[in-house]
């Protein structure tokens, strides 16, 4: 996620500098992103998009109306009704993070159900250390409620607005490659999904998925893109709750090939944030410790905490001059600006709570696993938000995301610092963002998760309200994506990502055809599925769309000059190291 309480600073004095981040970074009222969900009358004629307003090919779907179950009972008679109408569903959660269009339903005729009111923690076994949940409770409330019973949900993503439920829809995860790895869904030993049937059951029906008794449909259910049913509840294995301790080394980064694949084994939590036009990489070294190690510390990311709305309007527009008017040298001094920052405050860290006083933090695991402070406080007023939040003008941005074999990881990394090389100023639109976070994934046993151990790299960047203006250095970013994609294989996070990322993925997983089987099975008439899911799945064309511009926003490769921005100087090219790439290139730079 792009570091925005930081941003702008670098145009600015040193004294108003040092004021900009106090008042950016520590006043923390927000008011809590509203419903993704818009009604022209109660629940009817409704449409919906995601938390940053609006989807990668900038559309808005339509429903013909939205439901609000709160218990099981009701959501079954929801699905049983479509079911008997032969309507098209589709799962909406609280905060709708996901990039991709998995929530569109077909057409303005289908539902929606949102997950908004099933959010109750049901059920903390203490002995045999489990928790069960509504779909709709959010990772804070789950980590929250696990820690006053002692325990701990091992791994998880960093940002805490998830919903449980929408985290297993598209395998969300943190960063390890101990135990069963960091994805969410490996920690489910049961869940219940209410799939559509027909008369002879009432036309819905809830079934029971536990690797004990049904490991097959288990598998499946468990990243299921939510195209099987709908997930009424879900038991997740808890560990009891312990300490870790977290520290930051800072690292040149031409090693890094050799060093990306060991250091996962090395340390349960690592993850590496790479600046690669600074040739830096930073290590987390983050493993577990006794608990009677002293330290009481707390991760409040800065870029997760709520900003001043007319501050991230200020800093759209730093950012949004310095595109027109190709400042590269701006860029990189924001970039520099940004990271130092990042390392002076530990990313976050404090060692007690308020301040940070040094490597190590140590700290309880609940306290150090995720964070999302701009979610906490509802004002109901637009003074602060989170910074991506579209009703302000704040931060527009694609995100790319995709796992890279650790078998190959080496060979990847070693060809982008091959294009970082060739020009170095080029990445430093990424830097501003943070640079590429790469987490350890582990190989999963479910049908639709990762296929072997990988890192997955994480690349935010600038989006341009205007889908015709290219950015600054837009064929580095194709390029990195198209390398990462297609020379090595790389398997895209199923909720990030531009159209081209899944451009025959389907045909990346060996389990596929098992997980179609029950598909078929759990939805025979398709109601849960969607041009777009059909689409990924292959099932239908039209996943990639030729059209003017079409390469700038990820809805094609570029293959005729059109498809990028000619009229602009921007020509469809070879890639610089990846020959086989098609990128939209400035011509004249």
């Amino acid at each position: 996620m792009p570091l925005l309480c930081l941003k702008g600073m670098a145009q600015l004095p040193f004294t108003h500098t040092l004021v900009l981040i106090f008042f950016l970074c520590f006043y923390v009222a927000l008011p809590t992103p509203e419903d993704p969900i818009k009604c022209t009358s109660k629940n009817t004629n409704c449409t919906i998009t995601n938390s940053y307003g609006i989807f990668p090919d900038r559309s808005i779907c339509g429903a013909e109306q939205v439901f609000y179950p709160t218990e099981e009972e009701e959501l079954v008679k929801v699905v049983a009704s479509a079911s008997q109408s032969k309507k098209k569903m589709k799962v909406a959660t609280r905060f709708s993070h996901s990039i991709p269009k998995w929530v569109c339903p077909e057409g303005q005729k289908g539902w929606l159900i949102s997950t908004k009111y099933l959010n109750r923690v049901l059920e903390i076994e203490a002995e045999k250390r489990t928790i069960t949940v509504q779909s709709g409770v959010t990772l804070k409330q789950l980590i929250d409620e696990a820690a006053k019973a002692g325990l701990a949900l091992p791994y998880a993503p960093y940002w805490w607005g998830l919903t449980i439920g929408g985290i297993l829809g598209t395998g969300a995860h943190g960063s390890s490659l101990w135990g069963k790895g960091s994805s969410v869904h490996e920690q489910v030993v049961e869940l219940r999904i209410v799939r559509p049937t027909g008369p002879q059951d009432g036309y819905a029906k809830v079934h029971t998925l536990s690797h004990q008794e049904d490991d097959q449909h288990l598998n499946a259910a468990k990243l299921s893109l939510g195209l099987l049913g709908v997930i009424s509840q879900i038991t997740l294995k808890l560990e009891p709750l312990f300490k870790r301790s977290i520290t930051y080394l800072t690292k040149n980064d031409s090693d890094l090939g050799d060093q990306a694949a060991a250091f996962g084994q090395q340390h349960e939590f690592a993850d590496i944030i790479w600046y690669p036009n600074q040739h830096k990489a930073v290590y987390r070294v983050d493993d577990r410790v006794p608990m009677n190690t002293s330290g009481n510390g707390v991760y409040d990311f800065i870029p997760f905490r709520s900003t001043p709305s007319l501050e991230l309007a200020l800093i759209r527009t730093t950012e949004d001059v310095q595109e027109s008017t190709r400042d590269a040298d701006g860029k990189c001094l924001l970039a520099k600006t940004t990271t130092n920052t990042l390392k002076a405050t530990a990313y976050g860290l404090t060692n007690n709570g308020m301040i940070f006083t040094g490597f190590p933090v140590v700290g309880f695991h609940n306290h150090l696993q995720a964070s999302g402070s701009c979610l906490e406080i509802d004002m109901n007023a637009k003074i602060t938000s989170c910074p991506w939040d579209f009703r302000v003008k704040g931060e527009f941005f694609h995100q790319t995301a995709f796992s890279i074999g650790l078998s190959v990881v080496k060979n990847f990394i070693e060809d982008v610092q091959k294009l970082v090389e060739l020009e170095p100023k080029r990445f430093c639109g990424i830097e501003i963002y943070n640079g590429i976070l790469m987490r350890y994934v582990k190989a999963s046993s479910a049908y639709l998760g990762k296929q072997e151990d990988a890192i997955d790299f994480d690349i935010t960047y600038y989006r341009s309200k205007d889908p015709m203006t290219p950015r600054l250095y837009e064929d580095i970013i194709e390029e990195v994506e198209q390398l990462g994609i297609f020379k090595y294989g790389g398997l895209p996070h199923w909720g990030k990502n531009r159209n081209v990322a899944f451009e025959g993925v389907i045909n990346k997983y060996k389990n596929a055809g098992k997980f179609f089987k029950v598909k078929d099975e759990y939805d025979s008439q398709g109601l849960f599925s969607s041009e777009w899911s059909d689409q990924v799945l292959g099932l239908k064309e039209g996943l990639t769309i030729s059209k003017d511009g079409c390469a700038l926003e990820g809805l094609c490769i570029c293959s005729q000059d059109n498809h990028c921005a000619p009229s602009k100087g921007y020509f469809c090219r070879p890639g610089k190291v990846y020959k086989e790439a098609r990128i939209c290139t400035r011509l004249g730079y």
